[in-house]
């Protein structure tokens, strides 16, 4: 994987890229993703790429919609509500950050995917808003797969002490689960994380009888691990766009 990773260079500067720039970028992160897909034994397109656009203006955002990518994942919903209007329609927003119960109704009708979900009440009030807007919600479980009291989302045997709870709940999609484990240089160190949450996901899968086929997990430094391990959705900034 090391060869894999270095790769993908990640410039330093803040200055905005060219159109170029950026459609080289995407080319050789989408490059990237597959030769990790093939190393890993999976299908070719079984992974798909969120570019991390948080702190980026629309007019850098436009051009790597210009150059094909279109799903996006924004950390604030504040950011998201402000660059959605300046960008194409076909866009598809995902909330990738923490939502606060009470962004849930400015944000649903934009976003594609909710990936942060991390309490019973955020499902419930999501389902409850939903059902008000006439939509159906579609979202990932965040899962704090390392118990790392700097992260967010349910501690795994919390998750499935309220699964079962959280997947009756009316106008919901539970697509998968999600996590952001602690950063390492080394990133062999942050498989058993993945590892985890896979293993998780099955378990969830296999006890109620459900599909969950997303596992969103991996960003620029280590998405090829989490690609062996199973990621669907990798979420990358840096590589993309530069350091921040």
């Amino acid at each position: 994987m090391a060869n894999i990773l270095k790769a993908l260079p990640v410039p330093t500067d803040r200055e905005p890229y060219s159109k170029m720039n950026l459609s080289d970028n995407l080319h050789r992160v989408l490059a990237s993703i597959e030769s990790a897909t093939h190393r890993a034994g999976r299908p070719p397109g079984s992974v798909r790429l969120v570019a991390v656009t948080k702190t980026w203006p629309a007019d850098v955002v436009r051009e790597i919609v210009a150059a094909g990518q279109l799903a996006l994942g924004e950390n604030k919903v504040q950011e998201l509500l402000g660059k959605a209007p300046e960008l194409p329609a076909e866009v598809e927003w995902h909330l990738i950050g923490h939502l606060q119960q009470n962004k849930i109704r400015k944000v649903l009708p934009h976003c594609t995917l909710i990936h942060s979900v991390d309490s019973l009440p955020l499902a419930t009030r999501i389902s409850r808003i939903a059902g008000e807007l006439g939509l159906t919600a579609s979202l990932l479980l965040q899962v704090n797969v390392a118990n790392d009291d700097a992260k967010f989302g349910f501690p795994a045997e919390a998750l499935r002490s309220v699964f079962g709870e959280i997947a009756t709940l009316p106008h919901l999609r539970i697509g998968g689960l999600m996590t952001v484990p602690p950063y390492d240089d080394d990133p062999e160190k942050v498989r058993p994380h993945f590892r985890k949450l896979r293993q998780l996901r099955d378990e969830l899968a296999t006890v109620y009888h459900c599909e969950l086929p997303e596992l969103s997990m991996g960003m620029s430094h280590d998405f090829a691990i989490a690609i062996e391990e199973g990621a669907t959705l990798v979420r990358i900034g840096s590589a993309l766009f530069g350091s921040r």
